[in-house]
């Protein structure tokens, strides 16, 4: 999540619940009955739970890419409200 409430770390961090590992890669994905083709998600992972957070997505049949992830903080404003 980057920034936020109160506790939340600065930077981007893994959106897996409870990870506060920096942010490597990006994850973005759709739940094609609820978003459009042009509106998705962002989560970011880290180099441990890319893996994971992929397979999540993909056993739900959602379209998912994945790409390195820069660390841009303005990349990954879409990320700030998501932890699987």
């Amino acid at each position: 999540m980057i920034g936020g409430f109160s506790g939340a770390p600065d930077g981007a961090v893994c959106s897996r619940a409870a990870c506060t590992a920096t942010a490597t890669w990006r994850i973005d994905w759709r739940n094609p009955k609820i978003h459009t083709g042009d509106r998705g998600k962002t989560w970011l992972a880290c180099d441990e739970h890319v893996a994971y957070l992929r397979d999540f997505l993909e056993a739900r049949s959602f379209p998912v890419s994945v790409a390195a992830f820069d660390g841009d903080a303005n990349d990954a404003d879409a990320a700030a409200g998501g932890r699987a």
